[in-house]
């Protein structure tokens, strides 16, 4: 028997590729629904050969068994709908920042804390996309040499804005005035991630030190964040300074890398061989290269860490989930 599962904000960037990497990952879903707002109402979406016209979300949307829904279409549609799909025996993997810092919502990365599923009450909790691949390349290090300190810089693609976003550098770069970003984001570079709050830092800067808290389990990590757009359309990279409690080698960091889950190195400086978002764009893993000694500090490391934002960073995560919760 087959499962019934829906997309919720089909219509949207991440929502399209949930079809596309529920398809390739090819879920026993028996029936498949796909909800979007009232404005895409009537879009027809193909999924595994067959056409599905989009419905509009409603409060009954989900009164026909659904098992599991992926929702990505926005915190407020999610801090509404969720909990009624929750209370209708469906399990919601959200993809906006709604349920992420809720103590009662598993945030989960299988890679990282699949554990965590377990202990869900019908939401889990997608992370924010530039967190993701941070954990993913921390995660084993943490495990063998104990993260003192995390000093993250980001260089974000514009498709973490949105079809806004990308259309901000596709115009930019015709001369066009931009709409979504505060200034021309093509041939520029804007160290400005969603909203400033009071203590200087955006909004995406505090998403990442806290939800990496909360995915490994250390709510005291010393974390600080960087997080800035660049004229990519896909494909976070990122600067990660890491400090540990423990001694190692750098073949000991290597070896852990290597061996961990979802993780691919990319590092011979001798071949200019490092990650790039060029080449991660499309791909579901985890790049990571530059590895060498912070010869500033006694036990640190310098990394680059590049993903695609939209599939790893996004769908694909939440599609790995689902998967766990069908096993």
């Amino acid at each position: 028997m087959g499962i019934k599962l829906a997309v919720v904000g089909a219509t949207g960037m991440v929502g399209r590729k949930f079809l596309e990497v529920l398809e390739e990952r090819n879920l026993p879903i028996d029936k498949f629904y796909v909800f979007a707002s009232a404005k895409s109402k009537g879009t027809i979406l193909k999924f595994q050969g067959k056409e599905y016209e989009v419905e509009e979300l409603k409060e009954d949307s989900f009164d026909r068994g659904i098992d599991i829904a992926l929702f990505s279409a926005g915190a407020s549609t999610s801090l509404k709908y969720a909990k009624i799909a929750a209370s209708k025996g469906c399990v919601v993997i959200d993809n906006s920042s709604a349920w992420r810092m809720d103590d009662t919502v598993p945030l989960v990365v299988p890679e990282v804390n699949p554990e965590d599923i377990k202990w869900h009450n019908g939401i889990i909790a997608n992370p924010n996309c530039s967190t993701i691949q941070a954990v993913v390349a921390l995660k084993p290090l943490d495990d063998k040499f104990d993260i003192k300190r995390i000093v993250y810089s980001t260089y974000q693609a514009v498709s973490g804005a949105g079809m806004g976003g990308y259309e901000d550098l596709v115009n930019g770069v015709k001369g066009m005035p931009q709409n979504k970003f505060p200034h021309p984001i093509a041939y520029n570079v804007l160290p400005h991630i969603d909203v400033f709050l009071e203590n200087g830092y955006t909004k995406e800067e505090m998403k990442m030190i806290n939800e990496t808290r909360k995915i490994m389990h250390k709510k005291d990590l010393k974390i600080t964040a960087t997080t800035v757009r660049v004229p990519v359309f896909y494909g976070h990279s990122e600067s990660i300074n890491v400090e540990f409690n423990k001694d190692f080698e750098l073949n000991e960091i290597y070896d852990a890398l290597k061996n961990a889950p979802g993780v691919i190195i990319e590092d011979d400086p001798s071949s200019n061989k490092y990650p790039m978002p060029i080449n991660a764009a499309g791909k579901d893993e985890v790049f990571v290269g530059r590895i060498r000694r912070d010869e500033s500090v006694e036990r640190g490391i310098n990394m680059w860490v590049v993903a695609d934002n939209i599939r790893k960073g996004a769908a694909t995560n939440a599609v790995q989930i689902a998967q766990l919760l069908i096993k």
